[in-house]
């Protein structure tokens, strides 16, 4: 073989080594996508804790204030789940999360066809916590109005549906366009017999506001570090590097045969 042809069959594999390194790397970056996702937000508490501290005092609306009236149907201690599926279901979701986070959004994109599926067939039962982690973090008043939003469309039984057009139009993480009720009722109309004056005056009186308070006092008090937090069967399944949607239904099946 001369030399030259040596040569050309040596560049030609280390191409093909360094393509395959690519591809090698391209699909890890992938499966780490959904599980990296979810320190975004808790990476963004790092970035923007000087600024929350000088900003300290300006928002003066960031605060709710008044009674913790939990909206219709919700659980656990001290009513501040809403459930989502079955009671009888052998597996719970548990998760914390925030409609300002960017991570969380990557969670729904990602999760939502499986757990709609575990929840409607009476395999899963999810519970919903919300918190307004990037309002202390950022400023402003989107994570508790969406928040409250939310609990107002709890009470008119239709959360999940309100749930997720909220992460289907969430904003850019520093825009604060959740913090305009009249953006939220205008989303309402996007779920079917949500947009009522019911709903509405709920949205604008701030019914739920200190509900959201005190579940994100609660997330507070857990020693949580990062929204979403999602628990399935009390194991934090983000310590799981090689969760995914698939791993999940089956870890929600076995449980519903045992």
């Amino acid at each position: 073989m001369s030399e030259k042809n040596h040569e050309r069959k040596r560049t030609a594999r280390e191409r093909l080594a360094a393509e395959r390194e690519k591809q090698k790397a391209a699909e890890k970056r992938r499966r780490a996508l959904i599980v990296g996702a979810s320190v975004v937000c808790v990476l963004g508490l790092a970035a923007v804790i000087g600024l929350a501290a000088a900003n300290a005092g300006k928002d003066k609306g960031s605060k709710a204030s008044g009674p913790a009236t939990a909206p219709s149907g919700a659980q656990g201690k001290d009513g501040l789940a809403i459930p989502v599926g079955k009671d009888g279901a052998k597996s719970t979701l548990i998760v914390w999360e925030d409609f300002r986070c960017p991570a969380c959004k990557a969670f729904e994109t990602a999760y939502r066809p499986t757990l709609h599926e575990l929840a409607d067939s009476g395999r899963l039962r999810i519970e919903y916590h919300l918190v307004r982690l990037i309002d202390g973090n950022l400023g402003g008043t989107g994570s508790l109005r969406a928040g409250n939003a939310a609990a107002c469309a709890q009470d008119a039984g239709k959360f999940r549906d309100f749930h997720d057009v909220l992460y289907d139009n969430q904003p850019e993480e520093t825009n604060d366009a959740f913090g305009d009720n009249a953006k939220l009722i205008e989303l309402a109309g996007k779920v079917g017999g949500l947009d009522t004056a019911a709903f509405r005056a709920c949205v604008d009186k701030g019914t739920h506001d200190g509900w959201v308070d005190k579940s994100n006092a609660a997330f507070k008090s857990s020693g949580f570090t990062g929204t979403p937090t999602v628990l399935l069967n009390g194991k934090n399944i983000y310590q799981d590097q090689s969760m995914t949607p698939a791993k999940l239904k089956q870890l929600v099946q076995q449980a519903d045969k045992g």
